[in-house]
């Protein structure tokens, strides 16, 4: 027997909710987007109302301003953001428990179990849109099909305030034509590629031979395959349950040009000390640390580094961040942004071989010392206390990289 999975996506996320805040808004182009005097200068969300005139998520704000100068950019708010993504969810929790977050504005439901309570997918998905815009004043679109994949591609079909079937009855007439890039996970890269050789839409790639798939993108062609033709078997995850997770990073565009070493250090620092602490709430120990570089020019990179102890330390995530940076970078632009990540997790709990020459109590001093930072910022602020070094500059020291600069859940697959 089939599942019965929805994909929930609230429509114009962040520009519906600032709407709400402000009705004056409502019938006007709105997009949301980072402070152009702070160089934050890209949307990030944009109304339906803007969307007409071009503007497109991720363009700078000088872009979408010449498409439509009377745009109205709002700075992003995500503490409410945050509330509206809990309130719906409690809505969601209302018809299954297995509700999987897919970033803060889109959700998977498994209601599988429920339709003998609520009516089929189809209804229990409506019930939903009705619900979402009559106790919080937004709306959303909603997918159904019987995997996830399909559901969220028809979620994207109708927008906004639909609902789109896809079953296995009518999902060749309706997915199979369109662009291959429709389809999750297969990106610019990857499009660009299919279209090289001969593969333009999802009907085309889900009759493409696998093992050419899986010769051309390794493991991910077989994924591709899967999903074109409507054989993806992932759970949705209950409530509570935790993705195994590979890597956890943090990056941020900063308000100013970063001009020498002592200016990467210190948003270096700031960036390791909330993926060091994300590691530690998770329990986990990175045994690579890789950063991403982009220049003013747009110059852009990653390098990456095998550690020679599992950390969850800032202090030697952002040691070996500045090793990397010296070995791969000359200072030939200004930086315009950078990120750090710790790859290769392993939990905390591992066994680890003592080394002869390392003062392990040590290290656990360290640790001990972040950790009630830690709990310094979670009762009193991220500005309550900081290192030294930050005090360099007061421009770069006011970025919040736990909070200002939230990482969503991007990842899909388990297995790789």
């Amino acid at each position: 027997m089939d599942r019965s999975i929805l994909h929930v996506d609230m429509n114009a996320c962040y520009a519906s909710i600032e709407c709400l805040y402000d009705p004056s808004i409502r019938d006007k182009p709105v997009a949301v987007g980072g402070d152009v005097e702070a160089r934050h200068g890209i949307i990030l969300a944009k109304n339906q109302i803007a969307k007409k005139y071009g503007v497109t998520t991720g363009e700078a704000l000088w872009q979408a301003k010449q498409k439509c100068p009377q745009l109205v950019i709002i700075k992003p708010h995500y503490d409410r953001y945050l509330r509206f993504s809990a309130l719906a969810r409690q809505i969601y929790g209302s018809y299954t428990d297995q509700v999987e977050s897919f970033g803060l504005d889109e959700c998977w439901l498994d209601v599988s179990g429920s339709v003998h309570l609520f009516g089929d997918a189809a209804v229990i998905a409506e019930e939903i849109r009705e619900r979402v815009k009559r106790e919080l004043g937004i709306t959303v679109s909603v997918g159904v099909s019987y995997n996830k994949v399909f559901a969220k591609l028809g979620s994207d079909l109708k927008k906004p305030d639909a609902v789109t079937v896809l079953t296995r009855e009518n999902y060749k007439d309706k997915v199979w034509p369109l662009p291959a890039s429709d389809l999750l996970y297969v990106g610019r890269a990857t499009t660009r590629k299919l279209y090289n050789y001969g593969v333009e839409t999802i009907g085309q790639l889900a009759k493409t031979d696998p093992e050419l798939l899986q010769a051309w993108f390794g493991k991910v062609g077989m994924f591709l395959y899967w999903f074109a033709n409507g054989l993806d078997n992932s759970p949705v995850m209950a409530v509570g349950d935790e993705t195994i997770i590979k890597s956890i990073g943090n990056s941020t565009t900063t308000p100013r040009d970063l001009m020498n070493e002592l200016d990467a250090k210190i948003v270096f620092y700031m960036l390791a000390e909330s993926v060091a602490e994300r590691m530690r709430d998770h329990g986990f120990l990175a045994k690579t640390v890789q950063i991403s570089v982009r220049d003013n020019g747009l110059f852009w990179f990653q390098k990456q580094m095998k550690l020679n102890e599992p950390t969850c330390l800032a202090s030697e995530l952002c040691e070996t961040a500045m090793e990397l940076l010296r070995i791969s970078y000359r200072w030939q632009n200004p930086l315009r942004s950078i990120g750090i990540r710790g790859c290769d997790l392993i939990p905390a709990t591992t066994p680890k071989q003592l080394k002869l020459f390392e003062d392990e109590a040590e290290r656990e001093k360290l640790e001990q010392l972040e950790r009630a930072v830690d709990d310094i910022r979670r009762r009193f602020g991220h500005y309550a206390i900081y290192r030294a070094v930050v005090e360099f500059d007061p421009t770069l020291k006011h970025i919040n990289p736990k909070e200002d600069h939230t990482i969503h859940p991007i990842g899909y697959f388990k297995a790789i």
